[in-house]
């Protein structure tokens, strides 16, 4: 059988499945050791949590996420300069991907996640671009 997936408001939803994210949430951030401890703080069986671990998810923490791809010198610091200046306008990292560097410079894909920026990527992008190692920077299309 085909997998469907539907969107619905948190509201309406059984509370086991509300815990059931939280409990991946404390285990993700380390708030909860294990999955007893996990299940536990959040007031929920180990078997609750087995049952819909796999089928629940976050819609909120899988959207706005975008890739940046830029070409930087093959310089030290490059690279670490770049991460700051994302963080330094409030997206977070969700992964890097660097190629080896070739004729003095390195192409590199950096997935972010914009919910908790405080300017637009349009700016932010802006300030990467006048960064010295930096040759080019966009969007990537996906």
């Amino acid at each position: 059988m085909e997998k469907r997936f539907l969107l619905v408001e948190a509201g309406v939803l059984p509370e086991v499945f509300l815990k059931v994210l939280k409990a991946k949430e404390l285990l993700a951030s380390g708030g909860a050791r294990n999955i007893s401890a996990a299940a536990k703080a959040v007031g929920i069986s180990r078997s609750a949590f087995y049952k819909y671990k796999d089928c629940i998810f976050d819609a909120e923490n899988s959207r706005e996420v975008l890739t940046v791809s830029a070409t930087l010198l093959d310089e030290t610091g490059a690279l670490q300069n770049l991460l700051a200046g994302i963080s330094a306008a409030g997206a977070s990292i969700v992964t890097i991907n660097q190629a080896t560097p070739e004729n003095g410079a390195a192409q590199v894909a950096v997935s972010i996640r914009t919910g908790g920026m405080q300017c637009s990527l349009e700016e932010m992008l802006t300030r990467l671009r006048a960064q010295r190692a930096v040759v080019e920077i966009h969007q990537a299309k996906h």
